[in-house]
């Protein structure tokens, strides 16, 4: 890995109450990759997840983020050093206006050359231009997927994690997501994916972390995790 590091994660334990859900976890992600975190549901991903974005007080183990140990840190202030999330289930705001979610979040702390500009986010998305006034309830399930990762594109994040972005969509839509990504890649987006369409997602990232009962049981490229289907099979199927 030649890239710099952004987020480097190490021993990482977290869990619920009595329960613990994650067992020591080693894994980096450099500036500009796309990970892949998969696994069957109840393996550690969203725990993975909120660990890394302050939802969750870790109970061992070091988070560090662009150079800085951000164990402990809550939420906003690890939102302000740069992580933006497009959480499962969109969580639009029903009162609030297309536009409105889009500017009362926009921040360009970064200081990206190609800022996410309200105009760039429209000319990602058109559809939600069409629907800049708009309600959130007022949107497809769709539209509403398109506006969460214009919402946190608009913070011009250095690191964008997905949950699930494409869950509950209908292809055409889903596919339009997915052409989304490609798009935030070829720009140099350092994006965490969770999603269950692996076919989609060997296109897509760079590498992968596959979670068995909140442990890495794989890692490897797409072009490995493509060639070995018994890898499929063994982590990933239902």
């Amino acid at each position: 890995m030649t890239q710099d590091i952004l987020l480097s994660c190490r021993g990482l334990e977290a869990g619920y109450g009595a329960s613990q859900v994650l067992f020591g976890l080693d894994f980096d992600i450099a500036a500009g990759e796309v990970v892949g975190l998969l696994g069957r549901n109840g393996m550690g991903k969203s725990t993975t997840i909120k660990s890394l974005i302050g939802g969750l007080r870790l109970r061992g183990g070091t988070v560090r983020f662009g150079g800085k140990d951000i164990h402990g840190l809550p939420a906003d202030a690890i939102a302000r050093l740069g992580v933006a999330i497009v959480p499962e289930g969109r969580q639009c705001f029903p009162n609030l206006t297309v536009r409105e979610h889009l500017v009362a979040f926009a921040d360009k702390r970064n200081g990206q050359r190609d800022a996410w500009t309200l105009e760039r986010i429209y000319g990602l998305f058109p559809r939600l231009k069409e629907r800049a006034h708009h309600l959130g309830n007022q949107l497809s399930g769709g539209e509403q997927q398109m506006l969460a990762i214009g919402r946190a594109l608009s913070t011009n994040p250095r690191l964008l994690i997905l949950d699930e972005a494409t869950e509950g969509l209908a292809p055409v839509i889903r596919a339009e997501i997915w052409h989304c990504l490609e798009r935030l890649k070829a720009d140099g987006q350092t994006t965490l994916v969770v999603d269950k369409y692996v076919e989609k997602l060997v296109q897509l990232a760079d590498r992968h972390l596959i979670l068995e009962r909140g442990c890495i049981a794989w890692r490897g490229s797409s072009a490995e995790l493509d060639a070995n289907r018994a890898v499929w099979t063994r982590y990933l199927g239902v």
